[in-house]
């Protein structure tokens, strides 16, 4: 497991999940992951709306929030934050390298300052300028977030955009078979050293290939750690959610595809081998 308490800028640090129905979300996660849940506070920038943390060891992990009442999809959504330094500069290297700015910068008082960019292929991605929280303080543990990846059918687009916001390099290598993006921020050491993976990477990208229905948009999923894919994909369904993939072998994890009661996608992944 790895405690955090900072987050250097170009580093994934948070994720939310923006639903209809908190309440019923955080339960259903709850019961799913054994989280605490703390709140609801104000969700930033929609006072009318709630936002609930999730805690394991009295440690945030996740946020659950309400979906904004305009400019969100209609369904439910798992959403990642990047750490930033400064916010509107990023969200200047946003736009002038190819992207969007989707929410200008909000305040967030007094955990901190947020926005919402989308890279080319349309692909919604936050930012977070830390003040009183940081981001997770745990991650790399079962019941908690893990990483986070880009699918996209425009892989090189992506590495351009990503490089010139955040600063990440980028390397493609091939587990199994598939191409598999890491996205690297040098001189960032994270992750776990049994991990297969290098420690400097902070996400990854998946090319989305002609078997992903062409309505499907590019977009950023998250993956929680697991002790057990198979109980966890079992339980599931019987908490209200669906098992969008079953769970399968994958280089050095089991791994399944999940999806909460009001359709908000996310995966496991359980460490095989080290």
């Amino acid at each position: 497991m790895s405690e955090r308490a900072h987050y250097p800028p170009g580093v994934p640090c948070w994720v939310d999940t923006l639903q209809p129905d908190p309440e019923a979300a955080t339960r259903f996660y709850a019961a799913l992951f054994g989280w605490q849940i703390v709140g609801p506070g104000e969700t930033p920038g929609t006072p009318s709306g709630k936002y609930f943390v999730a805690q394991l060891r009295g440690r945030d992990v996740a946020g659950i929030s309400s979906l904004p009442p305009r400019g969100a999809p209609p369904s439910a959504f798992w959403n990642t934050y990047v750490a930033v330094d400064d916010l509107d500069a990023a969200c200047g290297r946003a736009s002038s390298a190819g992207g969007a700015v989707v929410v200008p910068p909000t305040d967030a008082p007094p955990a901190g300052r947020l926005a919402v960019i989308s890279d080319p292929s349309g692909a919604a991605i936050s930012l977070w300028e830390a003040r009183d929280r940081v981001g997770a303080g745990c991650v790399n543990e079962a019941a908690a977030w893990a990483m986070s990846a880009l699918l996209t059918r425009d892989i090189d687009t992506a590495k351009r955009f990503y490089r010139d916001v955040f600063g990440w390099n980028s390397e493609t290598f091939s587990p199994g078979g598939a191409d598999v993006t890491l996205f690297r921020l040098p001189g960032f050491v994270g992750g776990e050293p049994q991990q297969p993976v290098p420690r400097d990477v902070v996400a990854v990208a998946l090319p989305m290939g002609a078997d992903v229905p062409a309505n499907v948009p590019a977009h950023w999923s998250v993956d929680f750690w697991t002790d057990d894919a198979n109980a966890a994909a079992a339980k599931a369904p019987q908490l209200g959610g669906s098992v969008v993939t079953p769970p399968h072998d994958a280089p050095g994890f089991r791994r399944c595809v999940l999806a909460d009661p009001q359709g908000a996608v996310f995966s496991l992944s359980q460490l095989v081998r080290f």
